[in-house]
C-alpha cells in the first residue's frame, strides 16, 4: 500500500529529550550554573517550559529562528536575576557544539530502520535546523537509511502547514496515496499529514489518551511498525 515513509526526527527516531538533557547537564557544569540555580533541575525546568512555548510560536510563524534561539537561552538566566546576554550566547554556543554529537536513539529505532529500508523509500521531514539535523543523524549512525532530509528551513514554513508536506512530496517525487507520515508530535506530524490527506502513524511517546480524531495508525513502540509495514 505504501512506497514512501516520511519520518519526523526528534523524539521519533533520535532521542531528543534525553540527548538535550544530557547536553544541558554538561553545559550546566561547564559554566558553573550552580552559582545561579538551586540545582540542574531548577535550571532545566525553567528552560524547558519557556522553550516549549517559544517553539510553538516559531511553528506558528510568530517569531524567527534567531528570536527563538536568543530568547530561550537568556530566559532562564533572567528568571534568576542574571541579565548577561554574552553568557547566554556563550553557553548556547557550547550547547550547539555538544548536542549534535549525542547518539541516543528511541527504542528499536535502528533495527526498525534496517527492516524498513529494504522495503520502502525513507525520508526525514523535520522542523529542525539544517546545521544540526544531519550531524545528529550521522552521530547516531542512521543517516544512511534516508534518501533525503526535508526540513522546514527549506521553505521557511513549519509542520503542520500543508505547503511543507506538498513540498516534501514534490521534491521526492512521491505520490500522496502511497506515502505515510510517522511522528511523535500530534499537532505537527499527525494533524499536518491529515490536513493534506496523507496517512499517519502517531508514535505516542507521551502517553496521550484523548484524540480529536483517530489517526490511521497509533503505536507505543517503533517495533510495532513492522507488524503492518
Amino acid at each position: 500500500m505504501y512506497k514512501n515513509l516520511f519520518f519526523d526526527l526528534d523524539d521519533t527516531l533520535w532521542a531528543f529529550s534525553e540527548n538535550a538533557r544530557d547536553a544541558f547537564g554538561e553545559v550546566y557544569e561547564a559554566f558553573h550554573f550552580e552559582r545561579y540555580f538551586n540545582s540542574f533541575e531548577h535550571f532545566y525546568s525553567i528552560y524547558r517550559e519557556r522553550n516549549l512555548q517559544l517553539w510553538a510560536d516559531y511553528g506558528d510563524g510568530k517569531i524567527t529562528k534567531e528570536q527563538l534561539n536568543e530568547e530561550r537561552f537568556i530566559y532562564p538566566l533572567r528568571q534568576v536575576g542574571v541579565d548577561d546576554p554574552q553568557l547566554a550566547t556563550d553557553y548556547s554556543a557550547l550547547f550547539f557544539r555538544i548536542i549534535p554529537t549525542k547518539e541516543k536513539l528511541m527504542p528499536h529505532a535502528k533495527e526498525v530502520l534496517e527492516y524498513l529500508s529494504t522495503r520502502y523509500r525513507l525520508y526525514i521531514l523535520s522542523n529542525g535546523f539544517r546545521e544540526l539535523q544531519s550531524r545528529k543523524m550521522q552521530s547516531a549512525g542512521i543517516d544512511g537509511y534516508f534518501r533525503r532530509i526535508i526540513l522546514s528551513e527549506d521553505l521557511l514554513i513549519n509542520k503542520p502547514h500543508a505547503e511543507l508536506f506538498y513540498f516534501a512530496l514534490s521534491s521526492t517525487q512521491s505520490e500522496l496515496r502511497d506515502s505515510l507520515m510517522i511522528g511523535d508530535s500530534w499537532d505537527a506530524d499527525i494533524v499536518g499529514a491529515r490536513g493534506v490527506g496523507m496517512h499517519q502513524v502517531f508514535y505516542n511517546v507521551s502517553g496521550r489518551t484523548s484524540f480529536p480524531f483517530t489517526p490511521t495508525y497509533s503505536i507505543d513502540d517503533l517495533k510495532e511498525l513492522t507488524t503492518f509495514l
